[in-house]
């Protein structure tokens, strides 16, 4: 594997097959549940190849180890998290980066809420700040995947972009974490600061 698949990829071979791929998905979902269940700390391989429904080694033949099983499932609500987001745009073609910032917070809230193992994991810091990217900590892999989509709809400097989107996200995750501390499905009110704190400092950086 060369360095470069490797900060793409956790997987030691891609499934070729449509049975191998569906079996990749379902070691992917099993631990998504595990994770809601018993933690990161306390999954395994083993876990989750009998959750899966599959032998262990069948899971080895697709991942070395755990964390590359976690690598594989962050990865996976990345791109649905973007998709989504790309989704939402192209459907509702925002006229200001304001509806943006609305756009990806209520997507992350929804998944945070309704997908298994997102919760505990979130985009991968749990387990490590590089886990997406050897070369990039997680919410800089986020940050420039969302300036890359966000520059299709909205005139602005990619950089200066992406230096504000990391920002951003950086406060949003720790504030957004706090709302669900508080309650399980976010706290209302610090979800809604966190929009207006959000706003207010890309209206510094962006312009309004």
């Amino acid at each position: 594997m060369s360095e470069t698949q490797a900060t793409t990829t956790p997987l030691r071979r891609q499934p070729v097959q449509q049975r191998s791929a569906k079996r990749v998905e379902q070691m992917l979902d099993a631990s998504a549940e595990l994770i809601d269940e018993v933690g990161y700390d306390a999954l395994t391989t083993t876990l989750i190849a009998k959750r899966a429904g599959v032998a262990v080694g069948s899971l080895y033949q697709f991942f070395p180890d755990k964390r590359a099983v976690v690598r594989a499932l962050t990865q996976r609500n990345l791109d649905r998290f973007v998709q989504a987001v790309s989704e939402r745009l192209s459907r509702e073609d925002p006229r200001h980066w304001w509806d943006v910032v609305d756009s990806v917070l209520d997507i992350y809230l929804e998944m945070h809420r309704t997908v298994p193992g997102f919760s505990k994991v979130h985009f991968g810091d749990v387990v490590d700040r590089q886990l997406l990217d050897d070369s990039r900590d997680n919410n800089r892999v986020i940050a420039d995947s969302l300036a890359d989509l966000v520059g299709k709809y909205i005139d602005l400097n990619t950089p200066r972009l992406s230096l504000a989107m990391t920002v951003a996200i950086e406060a949003a995750d720790g504030l957004l974490k706090l709302a669900f501390h508080r309650d399980p499905q976010g706290d209302a009110e610090i979800v809604g600061e966190t929009k207006h704190l959000i706003k207010q400092y890309l209206a510094s950086r962006l312009g309004e």
